[in-house]
């Protein structure tokens, strides 16, 4: 059985950004809360630090935040700076439906599910 926390959504963040004071006001204190955030727990990272082993698969770029969803050692898509909290929301959920089983990564790209074959 896969561990139920193997996705894990990297932060990179630096200190002074404030992107990412936006992003620690405005979602920050519920994501954990939220289902994306059960699926994909938070991990952060400052972006001037080395990467840990387990993720050196990154390719770390220096826009900060950078927010990278990772998943069994492999990355499945990133969202480049904080595009205020309705935006980050959207995004995060077509990253998330990637790992859907059944899920095609076209249909995930454009949020919607493949429709059922037959009928």
């Amino acid at each position: 059985m896969a561990d139920a926390h193997a996705a894990e959504l990297v932060m990179f963040e630096r200190a002074g950004c404030v992107w990412c004071q936006a992003f620690n006001r405005e979602i920050a204190p519920v994501y954990d809360k939220t289902e994306e955030g059960q699926r994909a727990p938070l991990r952060r990272l400052d972006i001037n630090e080395p990467l840990p082993k387990d993720l050196a698969f990154i390719d770390v770029e220096r826009w900060t935040p950078l927010f990278v969803l990772v998943d069994n050692g492999r990355e499945i898509g990133r969202i480049r700076g904080y595009p205020g909290d309705d935006n980050f929301w959207g995004l995060l959920g077509g990253l998330i439906r990637k790992l859907d089983p059944g899920t095609s990564p076209e249909h995930a790209e454009l949020g919607q599910r493949p429709l059922p074959s037959g009928g």
